[in-house]
């Protein structure tokens, strides 16, 4: 049987192959070691100029809330609703946003392929 343009049988290079399969490999580990690090580094954000702040972690959970006394109006415990919920979206959106430039770094842009 006559040899492909790529040196295999089929067009399909067994060597290319192999070098292909290991720097996917590669690729996995480097993306497994990244989610690793995301996972437990922390992202801080606050709203209300201050008066509510928290962090999350790279597992995207709350792991710190801190209220200054100030923004506690029994009044309007919607203000301070509003202020944690600003203040959570944005340090998961840092989270968020930082996790997909580190996967993009390692994918070349093509995490969603593997």
């Amino acid at each position: 049987m006559a040899k492909g343009k790529f040196g295999g049988m089929g067009g399909m290079g067994g060597g290319n192959m192999q070098q292909l399969m290991r720097q996917a490999q590669k690729m996995q580990e480097q993306l497994a070691k990244t989610q690793e690090e995301l996972d437990v580094k922390e992202y801080e954000a606050s709203s209300g100029g201050g008066m509510v702040s928290c962090t999350v972690n790279g597992k995207r959970e709350l792991v710190k809330l801190t209220i200054k006394p100030e923004a506690v109006d029994p009044d309007d415990v919607e203000m301070l609703e509003d202020l944690i919920t600003a203040a959570v979206n944005e340090a998961l959106r840092l989270g968020e946003e930082t996790r997909e430039k580190a996967m993009a770094s390692i994918t070349g842009g093509m995490g969603g392929l593997l």
